[in-house]
């Protein structure tokens, strides 16, 4: 059986982003556990659009009907986040900012060439992409009749049911082939929005060098400088231990709580251990 839709889209999204094989080979392996807290308003919708693709996407490659479904809510509640505001904008000015970065480093001594220009080829690209689908990318997924029922069944507890939407469930007993057709057509609307938001990320997150820090007693606290542009910020645990972090802040000042949790009929606390972490401010 040939590729889904959801693997194809997969495989050229990270194709663009992907590391040279020896230079991935070259990095130690790493069983870190990575968290991350947004910082701003673009960083919450970037973080939430890229979760919601990459389930999208999951679902999207199985043939079960049960994953289909969840496919199509997927979709929807991405729909429902790039229905707010101009999203599409965020995205166009997240690309220019990159690129005047990247553009930046071209005149600098020491810089691999070949992969700086592959990075800006990459952001180029997904900013032709975004030009070329329009500010009304989503007509097309709004006018559809077949995707509203389910929307507005949707908001019911089991409202998607056979008795209540038999064309819907009609539609996923269809083969595979077929439903994957619809899929491609409508993901593909909304598909160089979401690879942007993901490169975007990725880059964001590879701007910043982790640096060792220590909780004393479970609390680290931190206070940016005044020209500081944070976005995201990332926290990595190494090992399976039962500390999680609770992040609390904003651009200019943060707090790290390490709580330790033991089960969900019991509240976690925060530890009164000292707690090695690593920590990316992107």
């Amino acid at each position: 059986m040939s590729r889904s839709f959801a693997t194809r889209h997969w495989v050229a999204q990270n194709s663009r982003m992907a590391k040279p094989a020896e230079e991935i080979a070259a990095q130690p392996a790493s069983n870190a556990t990575h968290y991350e807290q947004p910082l701003s308003e673009r960083m919450r919708t970037f973080l939430r659009l890229e979760f919601l693709y990459q389930q999208m996407l999951y679902y999207g490659d199985k043939e079960a009907d049960w994953a289909t479904r969840a496919t199509v809510s997927t979709l929807l509640e991405i729909l429902a986040i790039l229905s707010r505001g101009d999203v599409r904008s965020d995205v166009l000015k997240e690309l220019d900012q990159q690129l005047n970065v990247l553009q930046r480093f071209q005149s600098q001594p020491g810089v691999d060439k070949g992969r700086l220009d592959s990075l800006v080829g990459n952001l180029l690209t997904s900013r032709a992409e975004i030009d070329k689908i329009g500010s009304g990318f989503l007509q097309p997924i709004k006018d559809s009749e077949f995707l509203n029922a389910i929307k507005h069944r949707s908001a019911i507890p089991g409202g998607t049911c056979e008795f209540d939407l038999p064309e819907y469930s009609h539609w996923l007993r269809q083969p595979i082939a077929r439903r994957e057709q619809d899929l491609s057509q409508w993901v593909g609307s909304i598909r160089p929005i979401c690879d942007a938001v993901s490169e975007s990320l990725w880059l964001i997150r590879e701007s910043a060098r982790p640096t060792d820090k220590i909780a004393v007693s479970g609390m680290y606290q931190h206070s940016m400088q005044k020209d500081a542009n944070c976005r995201l910020l990332r926290v990595s645990l190494t090992g399976s231990g039962s500390l999680f972090p609770e992040i609390s802040g904003s651009q200019h000042r943060f707090t790290i709580r390490f709580l330790d949790w033991s089960t969900i009929d019991s509240r976690a606390e925060q530890t009164t251990r000292d707690v090695p972490f690593q920590l990316s401010i992107c």
